[in-house]
């Protein structure tokens, strides 16, 4: 196995571990790009809390989210007047929507889940997420925020094999 797949595995591992405990997606995403990359961030992971979905209502997924706010992170300007790095990480930006896209089908939640779960669940009624949560929302969410921390990753390696 080589490095780039040793990294991704050890990230898929975090993704599993974070998500079982924060059961948020938004903010599994960043903190297991955060942790694998050494980011900056502290007040992003507190940022990021209603995130999932935008608030549960099945608006752009929170993986998608968290993610970008990764890479945000690393291609992103530090002034508001840099232009050329504004530029530039939407380039990045872009690439991880498009591929995230073109895996999923989509970057928004609800039409996530229907694909994933063959129906649409309103998850801000209680009813309905207890009964998304029976049918397996951990597991297909976890393999949902594995694909997104991966490409996110493969992105940020992309970037530290151009500087080597």
């Amino acid at each position: 196995m080589n490095r780039t797949e040793s990294l991704l595995n050890e990230l898929d591992e975090k993704v599993a571990k974070y998500l079982l405990v924060s059961r948020n997606c938004a903010q599994t995403s960043f903190v297991s790009l955060q942790a694998q990359f050494g980011l900056e961030g502290g007040a992003v992971l507190k940022a990021l809390t209603p995130f999932p979905g935008i608030a549960l209502r099945g608006e752009t997924c929170g993986a998608v989210v968290g993610s970008l706010m990764a890479l945000g992170l690393v291609f992103g300007r530090e002034e508001l007047d840099d232009q050329a790095g504004f530029a530039a990480s939407l380039v990045r930006a872009r690439e991880f929507c498009h591929r995230f896209e073109k895996e999923l089908g989509s970057t928004m939640c609800c039409e996530i889940i229907d694909a994933e779960f063959g129906k649409k669940y309103d998850l801000s009624d209680p009813v309905q997420l207890a009964e998304w949560q029976a049918a397996g929302s951990l597991d297909k969410c976890t393999a949902v925020v594995q694909k997104a921390t991966r490409i996110a990753a493969e992105i940020i390696i992309s970037k530290e094999k151009l500087q080597s």
